[in-house]
């Protein structure tokens, strides 16, 4: 007896119980081909009885009405026959039929309706004596009996069938129209003189005959936005396949971030300074639980998404614009990271009006660690919009493009922070599975209290593929290549050639990330970084020394036009993605700057914790800040 190979299964015998001996797996090979043969039987014995039971119904259906008086006919299969009447078939069902879809019926069987398949199956069945006509060779003159049996079950049929003509077309939203082809060559003036010499009718062929042309094709429905191949492998996309909670008109979304990080700089306030991401030392944290989905019906489209824990806090924080005017726009947003409603239009291949709290994805990465192939992304997309307030019309000219523009209230704000809104558009391309082009443009007033100083800023990013091969133990590779330019002017400030009086404030960033999966996505390994410069401060992210927020600011680290900041980092992040709903994720990030900037092992909180306004000078207390940090971050991230 030949080895079996192992693992194995009962029923496919592809797999074998280790055993020393090879008797039991003999045994095993034997159940399972005895299990497969039942199966076998008791499914051909099911569905030979299913259909038995649905042509008996379907005879009975037919028989019913058969009690009506019929006009005699001479027979088509004889040397005197001069006439066979004109047939009127029509196949109930039909893509042509008014009240139908895609050629599903809007009734359901039964009550005397037979559908178009039942009736070309009962036409067949009923038309056994049409060969006979050749068969009767040893006679000069065929069957009378026979002929007027054959007539008689023709007829039947016809009438049947006009009977269910008119009882779909009294249902039908509208009139239908009646097709009468011509009778086939076989059939049309057929007057036959021999026996020997007769054509025998096709019973297939007739009816083949008698349908009706094939109804214009629908309309093609435009294809569905880069649903043309599998884009799970982007940075800031998430790789989420499916969604275990999807009905009709919502499908849910659950995400959950929990991390861990240790600073070597081992800030004794537990407080990590410069990042949108990471926010604690030395301590379990939540960053996000957020729960909630995407709503569509009937063209109306809603997604919300809560975020409870660090987010909650840390997100407000870094705006301003809450210090204008009343009603404490932080709060009230503080628990909610989308929030927005609108219309779908079936324009082009699909047009988005929506309006509410979206993401911007200015800077690449999603504003959900489960997306990115990094947990803590260089400053580009750590410093850049997270989210905007506003409205969005997505614009999709092909299933491969997108072009969105925006008026939002300001740059990552809940309010205004002067009279003038914020501008901007995105225009996404993907002409292929590998390649991903992004440019975010964007123009606004984002300085509060400074209304004539204006931002422009330019967000642009490519990823690519360059490497598949499933079957292989390094079975994928990517790219990706980001370049942020910006600057601000007027109020004070230019963009260049800046002079004592209006020195240069501008923005320069680039990022660069490359991506390994390894045993069939199981494993990843990015490894990147990136460096900015930022003269004037303006997207550096404020320390949160003695609790300043960006309305607050403080002295202890300024946002003058003249101050200086320039940064970089590299991180290296390793990836294990049981299921597509899971990370398990491991990162050592190095970043420095310029100037002081991270916190260093003195903190940055007075002793007693924040004392007096936010931000405030606190006497005898200096925050102890570092030209350089070292981190090491483990990540649990979950999306369903």
């Amino acid at each position: 007896m030949e080895p079996l190979q192992a693992p194995y299964d009962f029923l496919t015998c592809e797999v074998v119980v280790f055993h020393e001996t090879q008797s039991p797996r003999l045994r095993c090979r034997v159940l399972a081909r005895l299990g497969t043969l039942i199966m076998t039987t008791l499914a051909f014995l099911g569905i030979t009885a299913g259909a038995t039971a649905f042509f008996v119904y379907v005879l009975v259906q037919f028989r019913k009405d058969q009690n009506r008086p019929r006009p005699a006919h001479q027979s088509n299969c004889g040397p005197d026959s001069t006439h066979v009447s004109e047939p009127r078939l029509r196949i109930v069902g039909s893509p042509s039929t008014p009240g139908m879809h895609r050629g599903t019926p809007n009734r359901t069987f039964g009550g005397g309706r037979i559908n178009g398949a039942a009736a070309l199956l009962l036409f067949l069945a009923l038309y056994p004596g049409a060969a006979n006509c050749q068969e009767k060779t040893d006679s000069a003159k065929p069957s009378t009996e026979h002929e007027r049996a054959l007539l008689e079950r023709i007829e039947k049929l016809e009438r049947r069938l006009a009977e269910l003509e008119a009882r779909t077309s009294a249902s039908a939203a509208g009139p239908t129209a009646d097709v009468r082809p011509a009778d086939p060559p076989a059939i049309q003036n057929a007057k036959f003189t021999d026996a020997a010499t007769v054509p025998t009718p096709d019973p297939a062929a007739s009816v083949g005959a008698r349908l009706p042309q094939a109804a214009e094709p629908e309309k093609r429905k435009a294809a569905e936005p880069f649903a043309f191949a599998d884009f799970t492998w982007l940075t800031g996309n998430s790789r989420t396949k499916e969604s275990p909670i999807d009905t009709k008109v919502f499908t849910g979304e659950l995400r959950v971030d929990v991390n861990y990080t240790h600073d070597f700089n081992h800030p004794k306030d537990n407080t990590i300074v410069g990042s949108s991401e990471i926010f604690r030392s030395g301590e379990f944290q939540l960053t996000q639980f957020g729960i909630g989905g995407d709503f569509h019906y009937n063209h109306v489209r809603g997604r919300l998404m809560t975020q409870f824990g660090l987010y909650s806090q840390t997100t407000p924080r870094n705006d301003a614009s809450p210090g204008r005017g009343q009603w404490s726009l932080d709060n009230a947003y503080r628990y909610i990271s989308e929030a927005y409603g609108g219309y779908h239009l079936d324009k082009l291949n699909g047009i988005n009006i929506d309006a509410g709290i979206f993401m911007s994805y200015i800077g690449l990465f999603s504003y959900y660690q489960f997306d990115n192939w990094t947990y803590q992304p260089s400053y580009v997309s750590s410093n850049t919009p997270w989210f905007f307030n506003g409205l969005r019309i997505q614009i999709f000219p092909s299933d491969r493009l997108k072009i969105e523009p925006w008026i939002i209230n300001g740059w990552q704000s809940y309010g205004k922070f002067n009279k003038a809104p914020g501008l901007g558009m995105q225009i996404l391309w993907r002409p292929n599975g590998w390649l991903s082009v992004l440019a975010n443009n964007y123009w606004g007033t984002d300085t509060l209290g400074v209304p004539g100083r204006k931002r422009i800023h330019t967000d642009d990013s490519i990823q690519v593929k360059y490497y598949d091969k499933p079957e292989k133990l390094l079975n994928k590779a990517a790219f990706t290549f980001t370049f942020d330019a910006g600057c601000e002017y007027g109020g004070g400030v230019s963009c260049k050639g800046g002079t004592p009086n209006s020195p240069s404030q501008y923005f320069l960033g680039l990022m660069a990330y490359n991506r390994f999966w390894f045993h069939k996505d199981l494993f990843g390994l990015t490894l990147g970084g990136g460096a900015i410069t930022n003269p004037g401060r303006y997207l550096v992210l404020l320390p949160p020394i003695n609790g300043a927020t960006a309305f607050s600011g403080t002295p202890y680290f300024t946002g003058n036009p003249r101050d200086k900041f320039k940064a970089w980092d590299a991180s290296i992040t390793l990836d294990y993605m049981p299921t597509q709903f899971s990370t398990f994720r491991f990162e050592l990030n190095h970043r420095a700057a310029n100037v002081p900037y991270f916190a260093g092992p003195g903190g940055v909180t007075p002793l007693g914790g924040n004392t007096g306004p936010p931000g405030s000078l606190v006497p005898g207390f200096f925050p102890d800040l570092r030209k350089y940090e070292n981190r090491f971050t483990m990540a649990i991230l979950v999306k369903l």
